[in-house]
């Protein structure tokens, strides 16, 4: 396998640092962004000379372009990229204060954006590379109690849909990555939860809540398996747009598929009816 460079974001745990590992244990060049000085010093320590810690917080607009530019002038060409930085936002969508639900946004979304975006234009000049982010199976389908969350992901999901149709002339691949349940911090103390306030969804939501918070830390998923993985489709020649992770994943989000495929089909004669009779088809 040709040796790379990657860059991804938010490596201190989960699914980052899986991903960071299995990248450095193929051989790989690691560029993982931290928000401390511990967290920069420990990613550090895994693969010094090739594990390189950048101090960076995704939602800051300003800095983001830099770090990218300095990587890419002091380790070398970027070949991969990996916005992984992220959290998720428990609550149901009347108890979920906005200012959380544009946080969510904030992290989830634009700071995504930013960082693709950020490493697209070196990308482009040089006709090659692999961006990627991370999604989520609940940015292909929904739960109560998730409303924020997986709307910054189906936002995420659709915004780099258009991405790899609009660069995939340059030779540049785009893959949304969308695990399952994976055994990390993610449920647990990495997540954020609105506080209750209405009774009313108590026979729906507390179960859902309780739940979630005892399975921490038992999931399905291995966070090493899921870097295998990514290091495995950076290496083909056709690397997938979607990439679901998990058999819990799988069956949740083909569930989801076909349950908006039979809307579709049910309601098929009454869209047809909101036609100009002389209207252009797309």
């Amino acid at each position: 396998m040709q040796k790379q460079n990657w860059l991804i974001t938010g490596v201190s745990t989960g699914l980052g640092r899986a991903f960071a590992e299995a990248a450095l244990t193929a051989g790989h060049t690691v560029v993982g962004t931290v928000r401390s000085e511990e967290d920069l010093r420990a990613f550090e320590e895994l693969r010094p000379g090739n594990a390189h810690g950048r101090l960076l917080d995704v939602t800051d607009d300003d800095a983001v372009p830099g770090v990218v530019a300095e990587v890419e002038q002091s380790v070398g060409p970027l070949d991969v990229v990996v916005a992984n930085a992220g959290y998720g936002l428990e609550g149901t969508f009347e108890e979920t204060p906005l200012a959380e639900v544009r946080r969510q946004f904030e992290v989830n979304v634009f700071g995504a954006v930013a960082t693709l975006r950020a490493a697209l234009p070196h990308m482009r000049r040089r006709r090659r590379g692999h961006l990627m982010a991370v999604t989520s199976m609940g940015g292909l389908m929904a739960v109560p109690g998730m409303s924020a969350y997986c709307g910054s992901k189906f936002a995420l999901e659709g915004i780099l849909e258009a991405l790899g149709k609009e660069v995939a002339q340059f030779g540049i691949h785009v893959t949304a990555i969308e695990p399952g349940s994976f055994r990390t911090d993610w449920a647990g103390r990495s997540m954020t939860r609105a506080a209750r306030t209405v009774d009313d969804y108590d026979e729906l939501f507390t179960p859902i809540r309780e739940a979630r918070q005892k399975a921490s830390g038992n999931q399905l998923g291995n966070p090493a398996k899921a870097g295998d993985a990514l290091v495995h489709i950076t290496s083909v020649e056709r690397p997938p747009a979607h990439l679901v992770l998990g058999s819990d994943a799988l069956r949740l989000v083909t569930a989801a598929r076909t349950a908006v495929d039979e809307d579709i089909r049910a309601w098929e004669a009454l869209s047809r009816t909101t036609d100009f009779a002389d209207g252009a088809q797309l």
